[in-house]
């Protein structure tokens, strides 16, 4: 009498990529021509658009009370009459005029300048993963980031990092090795890190090393 036993099913395969693929491409990267191109972020503007409407609701308010009193048989306010005589008899060349006009074109460009820029210095446009998605980065942490970076290199005491949207300032100061090695190192280290921050438009990097100021 003998007894036999059943061979077990060889495991399936675990699933791989689909050909033509890596197993890379699941993972997301910033892509650098996705979609839009990424600009700078756009200020709403609520407090110039406050103040400017607050003004003018209340100047076009206090004018129409004014308008609709004299249409209904009644006198005009002291301080109109005033400004239409004052304004009558004052001739253009007077001080006051001059300095009133001087304030109203001031005033105008720069609500202009507010319109036409976009406002929102201190958020760095990263780039563009979605067309539909964007992500901005602070300038302070950019620099804190790259701060951090800097201090990881061998040799390096201090460092102030200043942050720009063209350019990335950094001042470091190195108490031993040799100063073009800790250069060297930096202006690698400083890219990496400015690769990894994922702007859209990475700014340039103008470094510094130094020694450290002697005690006395």
């Amino acid at each position: 009498m003998s007894t036999g036993t059943e061979a077990a099913p060889p495991p399936e395969p675990a699933p791989g990529p689909e050909p033509g693929t890596t197993d890379t491409d699941s993972v997301p990267v910033l892509a650098d021509e996705a979609g839009k191109p990424a600009g700078r972020f756009w200020s709403v503007r609520r407090i110039p658009s406050a103040v400017l409407a607050a003004v003018v609701v209340a100047g076009a308010g206090l004018l129409l009370y004014d308008v609709a009193a004299v249409r209904a048989d009644r006198s005009a306010m002291e301080w109109r009459r005033s400004l239409a005589d004052d304004l009558a008899t004052r001739p253009l060349d007077d001080t006051w005029v001059l300095v009133g006009a001087s304030v109203a074109v001031v005033l105008g460009l720069w609500l202009l300048i507010l319109a036409a820029t976009p406002g929102l210095r201190a958020v760095l446009p990263m780039r563009r993963e979605h067309p539909d998605v964007r992500a901005g980065l602070d300038r302070d942490a950019a620099a804190f980031a790259l701060r951090d970076r800097a201090m990881e290199v061998s040799g390096v005491q201090s460092v102030k990092v200043r942050m720009g949207r063209r350019k990335v300032r950094v001042r470091a100061l190195s108490h031993f090795r040799e100063l073009d090695e800790v250069h060297t190192d930096l202006t690698a280290v400083l890219a990496t890190g400015i690769d990894e921050l994922g702007l859209a438009a990475p700014p340039a990097v103008v470094l510094w090393v130094g020694r450290p100021p002697k005690r006395r």
